[in-house]
């Protein structure tokens, strides 16, 4: 899976009283024989930083995906389509502890509620399901201070629960767990104001 990852968060060097404004942007794409998968995120970030090491403020995600499959069953094809969108808004807490000058370490505890709609297409027959829940997770973080108030953020996966339950079909319901350190990259510019 090629994975494309920016990450633009508004932290530079935590500094006391001050507004913290950010977000993350993701792109990701995958292509095996036919069948196609891509997604796109935005997180918009507002926080308050108390003083350099805390940092609480609300989030928001949202998450638009798509997957293209053909399957050969018996002697046809089976195309199928699915679309996902999903809006989340929380809360989160971020401890940063500075190393020196140049670097920072920090980690982001965020938390909050999540909804999902799902479109799919089998053969040109299409149904669709809501389903809502929340989330939760922790990502540990490097920030190395650049000139001008610039800098870059360095984060390589994290932990993440998620759990949904359809509004369609009240009995369905899923929950994830995710350990992702090592699978995912993401790479920030900064900028203090």
């Amino acid at each position: 899976m090629l994975m494309l990852a920016l990450a633009v968060t508004c932290i530079a060097n935590a500094q006391e009283g001050t507004i913290l404004v950010g977000g993350n942007v993701g792109l990701s794409s995958d292509k095996i024989g036919d069948n196609k998968e891509s997604s796109f995120e935005f997180s918009p970030t507002v926080g308050y930083q108390f003083n350099e090491n805390m940092t609480i403020g609300i989030q928001t995600s949202i998450l638009n995906s798509k997957e293209d499959v053909s399957t050969v069953v018996g002697n046809g094809i089976v195309l199928s389509e699915q679309k996902i969108n999903t809006l989340k808004v929380g809360a989160f807490y971020r401890y940063t502890k500075p190393l020196s000058e140049l670097f920072s370490v920090f980690a982001d505890v965020s938390a909050g509620y999540q909804a999902a709609k799902a479109e799919y297409a089998i053969n040109n027959i299409s149904y669709e399901e809501k389903s809502n829940g929340f989330y939760a997770g922790i990502t540990p973080a490097l920030f190395i201070n650049m000139k001008n108030s610039f800098g870059l953020n360095f984060s390589i996966g994290g932990i993440q629960y998620s759990s949904l339950k359809s509004d369609t079909t009240p009995s369905v319901k899923s929950s994830s767990f995710d350990f992702n350190f090592g699978k995912t990259v993401n790479i920030g510019i900064s900028k203090n104001f």
